[in-house]
């Protein structure tokens, strides 16, 4: 990775390391089960070599941020308020984005009692199937064009000023559209987890990042061929899952030809998914703080972190 020079590099011997010992792990295996993603791999072992000095590597700038902003609300004899700390989560499609939000949200919400912690995905945010279709974008769902952004920076704005009660919409994975009147809402939190591919991209209509409303990101990472493996399996679990309810998008490929949906699915990714992980995707991995890289069985293998 050689436009990563700015980056600290440690392999999973040397970042377990740094793990502090005044933190237990509220997580329990059915727990750490019920929470991961379809196909996702990951144990308790990971979330204690992983996860821990990550918590506290997170403890350390949350505090120095809240901080900062109370020195700087009386420098400027502002009143001082409860200003979110925004993590953003970013990645391919299947790289295991949602668990390592959901692991994130579960371990800082029992570790930190006083706390309010929230998690929204940025999959809300996409234009509705119908939408798409007006404006010729359904086979370009995912690419950066899918997402009502405005609406998004807009959203990230009334949460970072402190606005109580903020509509998050809410996307459905089984009907594959935007729920309608269905939202999240967020109400001031302590910590906001924004997981999405495109929290670290610079939308084409507006003049700023969605990554400029977070204080701390993560790239997930793995080889092109790797993730192909992993949205393929994930494919196969979501026909299984679909096979008795007829009002799942996945439905008709579950109950026709497995051959037929299988190669449906290899078209997609390399029509549509690849082509945005290398074209919209990858490139904003330098941008992240953090880079978890995963190898086979989403064992992660290396972590990146910015020097500066």
């Amino acid at each position: 990775m050689d436009d990563l020079i700015n980056y600290y590099s440690f392999t999973k011997d040397e970042w377990k390391r740094f793990y502090s010992e005044d933190i237990d792990l509220p997580l329990t295996a059915n727990e750490l089960k019920h929470i991961k993603a379809f196909n996702d791999r990951i144990s308790l072992q990971d979330v204690a070599d992983i996860y821990r000095p990550l918590v506290k590597l997170l403890e350390l700038q949350m505090k120095s941020f809240n901080s900062w902003q109370t020195n700087k609300a009386k420098y400027l004899h502002k009143p001082i308020r409860v200003v979110p700390f925004v993590i953003g989560i970013s990645g391919s499609v299947a790289v295991g984005k949602s668990t390592t939000a959901r692991v994130l949200e579960e371990l800082l919400t029992n570790l930190f009692t006083d706390k309010k912690i929230q998690l929204i995905t940025t999959d809300g945010f996409l234009y509705s199937n119908n939408e798409l279709k007006k404006r010729n974008l359904l086979d370009r769902k995912g690419f950066p064009e899918s997402y009502d952004m405005k609406k998004l920076i807009t959203f990230l704005n009334s949460v970072k000023s402190g606005i109580r009660y903020v509509e998050s919409p809410v996307y459905s994975h089984q009907t594959y559209d935007i729920v309608p009147d269905r939202y999240d809402i967020i109400d001031n939190p302590d910590v906001l987890i924004i997981e999405g591919i495109n929290t670290l991209q610079l939308p084409s209509n507006e003049q700023i990042y969605v990554s400029d409303f977070t204080d701390f990101s993560i790239y997930m990472d793995a080889d092109p061929e790797m993730i192909e493996k992993w949205y393929l399996d994930r494919f196969g679990l979501l026909l299984d899952t679909a096979l008795r309810n007829p009002k799942n998008f996945y439905y008709e490929y579950a109950v026709g030809d497995r051959d037929d949906a299988f190669k449906m699915a290899r078209d997609v990714w390399a029509k549509v998914d690849l082509p945005n992980l290398e074209e919209n995707i990858l490139p904003t991995r330098s941008r992240a703080d953090m880079i978890m890289h995963k190898t086979i069985n989403h064992r992660i293998d290396k972590i990146y972190l910015r020097k500066y």
